[in-house]
């Protein structure tokens, strides 16, 4: 860059330097109004006018003076904003420009009249309204899974993948608009974040902590299933109420991302829908490889889901239920998008007096609109009040999605006429001391997974309300209790012993099965399971040579017993046989007439039984000891024909074999 580093420069303030008096020129689109600022860039509400009295609005990303001289982060900003402007699709905001003007890159998108889902939920608040409705969501989360699905499948023209991933897939950056159609928006721009180990300069372009994915979380290399994962983490926080992951600090958030086991949204909502749940778990999945491998896969089991459950999805009503949250504020633009075209020819007419001055000083036009803020509008509106009315109400606050940075969340709540708000200002006084007997139990507060273990001290927790707590460990019973703190008594201590599990289960199973519960090996008697937890699925694999296995799923209550009698199906050959009696958690070892060596054999997009030389080892990943040579590993997945690989291993080695399964 020829500028040296924190020069003004054309077009852009100096950082700490007097702000810029606007409208002005900017290459070939009029700079009508700062709609908001960030540690990376400025976003502009702008004008395009061309030939034959073309005219749009646009919104105008104008990267700041500072890292205007960082050319290694310019170049991987423009290739990834070219890439983002191959994008066309109803649901993936437009990039209709990248360029330079006077040594300042910009980047012009396309200009949403509608609100983010951060901004509709404080507008459900406002109303008094407590639930996001259940058609509004899935229609919300379908267009998001379209958009991402047309992303991650694109390809050049060569038609070579371009390998998209948004990376940020967050409320802020999913848009609704006025008219019903759901927007993602930053798509490319997030992806323009250099890769571990390099820097970027400014340490802004990262995902949101809450919405990464485990493997994005512990700085893995990820791919379009994180996009998938962070849909996920929106579709249960929009159809519970509640956030997923929410540390004490962003560290302790990732913890919670990576380390910690996921509440269902049946724990909060007891009513929940059963599919809806399974759709929610599996775009939860820890392990990507298990995850659902597209998005347009997920987009279809939501569409399944909305057929069979006759939900009412419809763009019409969303479209309506928007004009509901927001109508004071669509109702103050509609005379001031009147002056559209006025503003428009203004600006022409003016053009060579307004943009080429640089800063005004008197009391014309280009004084009036910067002070617009602090005066009131006049009675009679002259051709600059035009263009300040027009612009800071008619469409003051459009654009501001386009920010991922949380400072430009007081500037949202500035642009929208309400005092900025810090996020959760509300003031928390109590608290809750824990010990439990045994330690290391998860706590539940109100439906939320906190990132402490017992015993632990909770605090900052509000007054005056009952607090749901919730405590877990496998293989005990899940305690709980319900609270009140209030200010005559902020503070409690509890106390509580954990009861071994209660639930038990009688299987009667022809022939009598080595069993499986919860991918382990059962030791006890396999008639009889005692001591799982209630209220918890528990799945249970049965396996006997000759016979193919089957998986069961039970749930009980506290102290209910469970009878399962059923009878295996007689397995064809090359079907796996049964599981070997349990050693310490482990198979028993082949024995090894050519030298001991080991197999390991995994499977991808879901799992199957194995089965090495005749002996079956269970539902994959497996680990297998066997004899040097060749070796035959069969795999029977939950549907369809049995898959077999025969592979050599020399003594002492470890052969690896991958199945691909049909999830």
């Amino acid at each position: 860059m020829e500028n040296p580093a924190g020069a003004p420069q054309q077009g852009a303030k100096a950082e700490g330097g007097p702000a810029e008096t606007l409208p002005r020129q900017f290459g070939k689109y009029t700079l009508l109004r700062k709609l908001a600022a960030g540690g990376m860039a400025e976003i502009f509400l702008a004008l395009h006018r061309s030939m034959a009295g073309f005219e749009k609005l646009v919104v105008i990303k104008r990267i700041l003076p500072s890292m205007n001289t960082n050319k290694a982060f310019i170049e991987m900003l423009t290739h990834e904003a070219r890439i983002a402007a191959t994008l066309s699709h109803p649901n993936v905001v437009q990039i209709f420009d990248v360029g330079q003007v006077d040594g300042t890159y910009f980047i012009a998108m396309e200009h949403i009249h509608g609100e983010d889902i951060q901004a509709i939920v404080r507008a459900m608040k406002k109303k008094e309204l407590t639930e996001f409705p259940l058609e509004h969501t899935l229609g919300i989360v379908l267009g998001m899974c379209a958009g991402l699905a047309y992303a991650h499948e694109k390809r050049d023209l060569d038609g070579r993948p371009l390998s998209i991933v948004h990376r940020d897939i967050s409320p802020r950056n999913i848009v609704v608009s006025f008219t019903g159609d759901v927007k993602i928006v930053d798509f490319g721009i997030a992806k323009s974040g250099v890769e571990p180990g390099e820097d970027t300069g400014s340490g802004q372009l990262k995902g949101k902590a809450p919405y990464m994915s485990p493997e994005q979380a512990s700085g893995q290399s990820i791919d379009w299933r994180s996009d998938i994962f962070a849909t996920g983490v929106m579709l249960f926080e929009l159809t519970t109420g509640k956030r997923l992951f929410k540390g004490a600090s962003e560290f302790e958030t990732l913890k919670l991302i990576v380390d910690k086991e996921y509440p269902r949204p049946s724990d909060i909502r007891p009513d929940y829908p059963p599919a809806l749940e399974h759709i929610v778990m599996r775009a939860l999945e820890k392990n990507r490889e298990v995850r659902y491998q597209s998005a347009r896969e997920m987009q279809g089991e939501l569409e399944a889901f909305i057929r069979e459950e006759r939900i009412a999805v419809s763009q019409v009503a969303l479209t309506n239920w928007m004009t509901m949250l927001f109508e004071d504020k669509i109702a103050q633009q509609k005379e001031a998008l009147q002056d559209m075209k006025q503003l428009a020819d203004v600006i022409a007419a003016q053009h060579s007096g307004l943009y080429e001055g640089g800063t005004s000083t008197g009391t014309g036009a280009m004084g009036a609109a910067a002070s617009l803020s602090t005066m009131p509008p006049p009675q009679k509106k002259s051709p600059a009040v035009v263009i300040a009315v027009a612009v800071s109400v008619a469409l003051g606050v459009a654009g501001l999605f386009y920010m991922r940075h949380e400072d430009a969340q007081a500037t949202d709540a500035a642009d929208a006429g309400a005092p900025a708000v810090r996020p959760e200002v509300a003031e928390h006084k109590g608290s809750i001391d824990i010990t439990t007997k045994p330690d290391g139990c998860s706590i539940w507060i109100n439906g939320d997974l906190r990132p402490e273990t017992t015993p632990a001290k909770v605090d900052k927790l509000p007054l005056g309300g009952t607090i749901k707590l919730k405590l877990t460990k496998e293989g005990f019973e899940a305690y709980r209790s319900d609270l009140a703190l209030t200010e005559a008594d902020p503070d409690k201590k509890l106390e509580a012993e954990m009861k071994t599990g209660s639930v038990t289960v009688i299987l009667k199973i022809d022939p009598p099965p080595t069993v499986w519960l919860d991918g382990k090996p059962w030791k006890g008697d396999r008639g009889k399971l005692e001591g799982l937890s209630a209220g918890e699925d528990h799945k249970i694999v049965l396996s006997a040579t000759g016979f193919q296995p089957k998986t069961i799923t039970v749930n009980a209550q506290q102290g209910e017993t469970k009878t399962v009698t059923d009878a295996l199906l007689k397995a064809e050959p090359g079907v796996p046989g049964p599981m070997p009696t349990p050693r310490e958690g482990k198979p028993d070892p082949v024995p090894a007439a050519g030298g001991p060596a080991k197999v390991r054999v995994g499977a991808k997009g879901g799992f199957c039984n194995v089965t090495v030389n005749g002996t079956s080892y269970g539902p994959t990943p497996v680990e297998a000891q066997v004899s040097a040579g060749t070796v035959r590993v069969s795999c029977k997945p939950a549907s369809g024909p049995v898959l077999s690989q025969s592979v050599s291993v020399e003594a002492g080695g470890t052969a690896r074999v991958m199945f691909k399964v049909d999830p």
